[in-house]
């Protein structure tokens, strides 16, 4: 069979050691063709081959990954991004549905990360605008969302989504036009990364855009109606919650 080629460009010379050493040792199908700790470095190898996956590093001594993936904007090989165990790191990833590996990672982590990028295609430019986005500007409200559907991937405004509801590990989200996505993960994933933006998780089945409430109704146990005039119940232990919300208006 033949071998998978592979660049890393990491800044750091111990963690760029340790990574290439791994990879030497644990997957012999890969062969690593060059290594790089700089945009400038990474560039000039780039230019003459281009490997089948690249381990990229998001920040960079003289600019960051994103830097790179502009002057390369036709690179087909698939990426494995790196980075450091930061929770806005993390939410970056999670908005833009961009798989990535955490320093300091596992063999699992790497064996994981050689199976996707197997079976994955390259970002959507749009999925790394939103990466950009989040990485170099974290303390900015992300205005877009990735979904990976069975199919393929979708970037959303979030200012579109009405609501999401659970089914079991599945989560389907609603928009304004009347359309719906479902994906494959749960909702309480997307309630740990949209509460900042507004989403309220008022039943352990919904998450809504506190926006898109039209009004509370008290009766049978408090429901609420969106604007699109759609109940949704309110658990008990939300109710004080969803009224303190409400009054804020």
């Amino acid at each position: 069979m033949d071998k998978l080629t592979s660049i890393v460009v990491e800044d750091n010379s111990l963690a760029l050691e340790m990574l290439v050493n791994d990879i030497n040792t644990h997957f012999k199908e890969v062969e690593i063709i060059g290594s790089a700790k700089s945009v400038i470095e990474a560039a000039k190898l780039l230019q003459n081959q281009q490997p089948d996956i690249l381990f990229l590093d998001i920040m960079l001594g003289d600019g960051t990954g994103f830097d790179l993936l502009e002057i390369f904007p036709n690179l087909v090989s698939k990426i494995i991004f790196i980075t450091a165990s930061d929770a806005y790191a993390i939410r970056a990833f999670k908005f833009a549905a961009i798989d990535y590996i955490l320093k300091p990672y596992s063999i699992k982590d790497l064996e994981n990360s050689f199976t996707k990028a197997k079976q994955q295609i390259t970002p959507q430019n749009e999925q790394l605008t939103i990466l950009k986005q989040a990485v170099t500007a974290p303390s900015e409200r992300l205005k877009k969302l990735s979904l990976h559907t069975q199919e393929k991937i979708i970037v959303v405004d979030i200012k579109n989504i009405i609501r999401c509801k659970s089914d079991n590990n599945y989560t389907t989200f609603y928009f304004k036009d009347g359309s719906k996505i479902l994906v494959s993960k749960t909702l309480k994933f997307y309630a740990d990364i949209l509460k900042e933006n507004d989403f309220i998780r008022v039943h352990q089945s919904h998450l809504i855009n506190k926006y898109q409430i039209k009004e509370f109704i008290k009766s049978d146990g408090g429901y609420l109606v969106l604007k699109n005039n759609t109940n949704i119940p309110v658990s008990k232990r939300k109710k004080a919650e969803v009224l303190d919300i409400l009054k804020s208006f």
